[in-house]
């Protein structure tokens, strides 16, 4: 009686497509000024290790990702941009607010500009008055925030829509690697069906020859 292989399950081998370089028609990074592309092609290099794309599809999800990524940390830096930009109308709302300066609104006004150029004297005037209050550059920082508050709230829903678009591509990977997976393991249970029924067959003739 002829031996029957065994019908162990077998795991595809993982493919892998490594590509040789950024293709051309991914076009050049989408960049504005003053972003590194030495820090973008670095942040490209860690998602395509730790994805490792098989395939085309794959590489043009991990391009979606990368490209989402960057766009979420531009937008923190704005935030961050935005409240640094606004520090001088935050120091000059809460320095307005403090009766025991005695300062006009004139003087409260040079001082501001004065700090906001990076005086020494100016920084140590106004750290000495916002303590005298009770208060803290946190206080500066509250204030300025309450007068961007509704572009903080714009900015935040893009992140939010930048990071559900990155969910999205990061699922799309999952699921296109689990459809190959299944094609192939289908493929694979095939082609040892076909293997079995041949050796079935010739077993049966050469059984029938004797």
């Amino acid at each position: 009686m002829a031996a029957r292989k065994s019908r162990t399950a077998k795991l595809p081998i993982e493919i892998q497509i490594v590509p040789s370089g950024e293709p051309d028609f991914f076009g050049a990074p989408p960049l504005i000024q003053g972003e590194n592309p030495a820090d973008y092609q670095a942040l490209l290099k860690r998602v395509s290790v730790a994805v490792r794309p098989r395939d085309f599809l794959d590489e043009i999800w991990v391009r979606d990702i990368v490209d989402l990524y960057w766009e979420m940390l531009r937008l923190r830096r704005l935030k961050a941009g935005l409240l640094n930009a606004s520090m001088g109308d935050g120091l000059r709302a809460v320095l307005g607010s403090l009766r025991s300066t005695g300062s006009s609104s004139l003087t409260t006004e040079a001082l501001v500009q004065s700090w906001l150029n990076g005086s020494p004297d100016s920084r140590k005037k106004v750290e000495q008055s916002l303590a005298a209050a009770g208060f803290s550059m946190d206080v500066v920082a509250a204030a300025a925030l309450s007068k961007k508050l509704d572009e903080f709230e714009r900015i935040d829903v893009m992140i939010t829509r930048a990071e559900a678009r990155r969910n999205n591509a990061l699922r799309e990977i999952d699921r296109h690697r689990a459809t190959l997976g299944a094609a192939l393991r289908a493929a694979v249970d095939d082609a040892e069906d076909a293997e079995f029924t041949d050796v079935e067959t010739h077993a049966g003739a050469n059984g029938a020859a004797q």
